[in-house]
Parts: C-alpha cells; sequence; structure tokens
C-alpha cells in the first residue's frame, strides 16, 4: 500500500456515517412527553414521570440529551481541520442560528401563554388564571412586563426553559472550543461556575419581578457540559465516563437510596435531618438542599446517576431501536416542534380543565389527545424535513466533481 493510500484510509475510515444512537432520540422524546405531562394539570399520567423516583425530573433528562445531541452535531466542525478547511464561522454560526430559534420560539410561545389564559378569563370565567404562572405582572404593570419579556427577563410558568437553552447555545462554541481540545478542563471550569452559583447566588436578573431566572444558566450549564461532553466523546466512538462495576453499582445504590428517601417514612425524616445538619455546619445550600434553580446536588446526582445506569445497560439500545418505540424516536427528532405543541396543549389543559371542571374523564383523555397531537406534529415536521433534504441534494445523474484537495488536506476532512 502507497503512502498516499495509506493517509487517506484513516480519512476514508472517518468519514463513515455512524448509525444513529436511538438512545438519543428515545429518551429525548420520552423526556417532551413527561414535561407535557408535569405541566398539564392533576391528569394522572403525572404518577408516570420521573420526578416519582427521585429528586429529578424530565427537566434535567431534557438538558442531558440536548447537550448530547448539541455535541454530536456541532463538535466536528470545531476539530483542527474542519476549522482550518471552512473557516471558524462554519462552526459557530448553526448554533447562534439555532439559539436564535429558541429565542423566536420563546417570544412565540409566551405570547400564546399570554393569549390561552387570558381567553380562558374572557370566554370561560376564569379570572384566576390571570394571576397565575407569573401572569399577575402582564395585566397589571403592563409596560414593564412587556420589556422584560422580549429581554428574558420576565418568564411565565411552564414557559420558562428555552431561555437558559438559547442562551447555553449562545455560548456554546466557546464550551466546545474548549472541549474538544481539554474536556477536562472544561468539565472542571463548568463544576466551578456551578460552585460559585450556589455560593454567592449567581443568576440572570427577572425584570420587573425580583429575583432571577427559575432555570438559572449558570448553574445549569453544568448538566448541559456534562453532556455536552458524552456528545463530543460519542462523536469520537467513545465514552464520556467508561463502563465500570462498581461505579455502576454506586449509581444503583444511589438511585435506590433517593428511592427510599423518598418514600420511606423513617429513612427520610432522617435524612433530611442529616442534611439540615450540614447546612448548619456551614455547607453551601446547593449541596444541603434540593433547590431546582441552582441545581442542588441531589438533583444533579439523581439525574447523572439514572443516565450512567441506563447508559450501562445493553438492552435499553436495544429496546429503544424497537419498531415498538419508534414515535418516541420520531418525537425526539422533531424536539422543538414536539416541545412547543406540548407546551401549548398544556396550557390549554389548564383551561379545559377549569371549564370542564366537573367532568372527570377530560382528566384521563385530554392527555391522550396531547400526546396523539405531538405525534402528529412530529410526523408533519419530519416529512418536512425529509422533503427539504430531497430538494437540496445533488441530481443523481450529475457526476460528482473530482476534489481538488491535496492527499494530506483529504485525510484532515
Amino acid at each position: 500500500m502507497s503512502r498516499h493510500e495509506l493517509t487517506v484510509a484513516p480519512a476514508l475510515a472517518r468519514q463513515v456515517k455512524r448509525p444513529r444512537d436511538p438512545r438519543i432520540d428515545a429518551f429525548r422524546g420520552l423526556a417532551l412527553l413527561m414535561i407535557f405531562f408535569d405541566h398539564t394539570p392533576d391528569n394522572p399520567y403525572q404518577y408516570l414521570t420521573v420526578r416519582n423516583i427521585g429528586f429529578s425530573d424530565a427537566a434535567e433528562a431534557f438538558f442531558i440529551m440536548s447537550g448530547v445531541a448539541a455535541g454530536l452535531a456541532y463538535s466536528g466542525r470545531f476539530l483542527p481541520e474542519a476549522r482550518k478547511e471552512k473557516g471558524l464561522w462554519h462552526a459557530v454560526s448553526p448554533m447562534w442560528k439555532r439559539s436564535w430559534t429558541l429565542y423566536l420560539t420563546q417570544i412565540f410561545l409566551t405570547a400564546m401563554a399570554i393569549a390561552i389564559f387570558a381567553g380562558g378569563a374572557v370566554f370561560f370565567g376564569l379570572d384566576t388564571l390571570l394571576t397565575q404562572i407569573n401572569l399577575k405582572q402582564v395585566f397589571t404593570n403592563t409596560e414593564e412586563a412587556l420589556i422584560g419579556i422580549p429581554l428574558l427577563g420576565h418568564q411565565l410558568g411552564y414557559v420558562n426553559i428555552l431561555p437558559a437553552y438559547s442562551v447555553l447555545l449562545f455560548v456554546g462554541p466557546l464550551a466546545i472550543f474548549l472541549g474538544v481540545r481539554r474536556p477536562w478542563h472544561l468539565l472542571a471550569a463548568s463544576a466551578a461556575l456551578w460552585f460559585a452559583a450556589g455560593i454567592w447566588r449567581l443568576n440572570l436578573p427577572n425584570y420587573p419581578n425580583s429575583g432571577g431566572w427559575f432555570f438559572n444558566p449558570i448553574a445549569w450549564q453544568f448538566i448541559f457540559v456534562i453532556g455536552l461532553l458524552t456528545g463530543i466523546f460519542l462523536h469520537r466512538g467513545e465514552r464520556l465516563v467508561p463502563k465500570s462495576p462498581w461505579l455502576f453499582g454506586l449509581a444503583l445504590g444511589w438511585l435506590a437510596m433517593v428511592l427510599a428517601w423518598r418514600y420511606l417514612p423513617v429513612f427520610g425524616p432522617f435524612m433530611n435531618h442529616q442534611m439540615s445538619l450540614l447546612a448548619k455546619a456551614g455547607l453551601p445550600f446547593n449541596i444541603t438542599s434540593h433547590d431546582k434553580t441552582f441545581l442542588a446536588v441531589p438533583r444533579l446526582t439523581h439525574a447523572l446517576a439514572l443516565a450512567y445506569v441506563l447508559s450501562c445497560m445493553g438492552w435499553v439500545t436495544r429496546l429503544t431501536g424497537t419498531r415498538a418505540l419508534s414515535f418516541l424516536r420520531l418525537l425526539g427528532r422533531q424536539g422543538l416542534l414536539v416541545f412547543a405543541t406540548g407546551t401549548i396543549l398544556s396550557l390549554i389543559g389548564h383551561v379545559v380543565y377549569g371549564a370542564a371542571e366537573e367532568a372527570r374523564w377530560v382528566v384521563w383523555l385530554y392527555p391522550l389527545f396531547g400526546i396523539f397531537a405531538m405525534i402528529l406534529a412530529a410526523w408533519l415536521g419530519d416529512i418536512q424535513k425529509r422533503g427539504r433534504r430531497v430538494a437540496e441534494a445533488p441530481p443523481a445523474s450529475s457526476p460528482r466533481p473530482a476534489p481538488a484537495t491535496p492527499p494530506r488536506a483529504m485525510a484532515a476532512e
């Protein structure tokens, strides 16, 4: 074999497209369904979500999977060879474009939330809706609220997860730039920032309300970065955290302990008392509490332990790749569209449940209707995406021009 062939062979191996990991789309789709159930009031399906088995909920899963997807999708653009060939803007622009799309979606969902709850008050006499989900400022302090909404300072309940995600994608290029070169430096810096956020209560400000964002991006960046690094390593065909029997046992034991903490009548109060003693001893509150805004240690470690255990089980990969769960993978592939659809449906659910308070069958049927609508939206989105790809693809009969790239540059592609 010639020297040229030896140089090109590894490059061709790298160009082979790996099959899509079914776990990523399936678990992201499952997280979106759980968010819909948790945000739709008083429905029996809430007892099926992950928040019933531990301290974390679908939000942590959403950030982990979003980080993994970002690492897989964008990290290749930040490799030195790719930047040398196509430039830095080619790497940065898709992430900033996605961040802008998330921002626009946030504004749209906020407007829909105001309209839906106002419609419930006008047409069904549900005036209490006007004071829920942080809407009071919109109707009693309209001028300042309308300043805060586009600045992301005034966020409504159930419509407050995308701002943090948008901010994290905006600074994501810097994280990936460091992550592909010094992954453990990035992890250490992210952990230090999370710890500092808890110590000094660092957060982005609300306006016109006091306080900070419910999903504090300065704290939640830690779990996003862990997902991001996982995606970067998967892009290389590696694991961020290798499989280890003792680590698997430790994670599984922590999950069992958290379950006992939640439901055993003696053990739970005992553990809560120990946490209060640690707080009195001076440990930071993001270690000794269950605070969601600052992603306290019990929530963080529960989410990471669950993710690690599931990632080590081969049958999970096989199960998520089955035809029976193809609907979850479909939901995951169209994550933003499904999230927006589910958010609107959950907000409508507040009005429907209030207007049909006596009809208890509604709480059973409406979530099922919501699942159907989310799957339909994802299916239509998938059709549109495939159609766009076909339209953008070059004609099959068109001859491909011979690459003018020298062998060394070909190896870098």
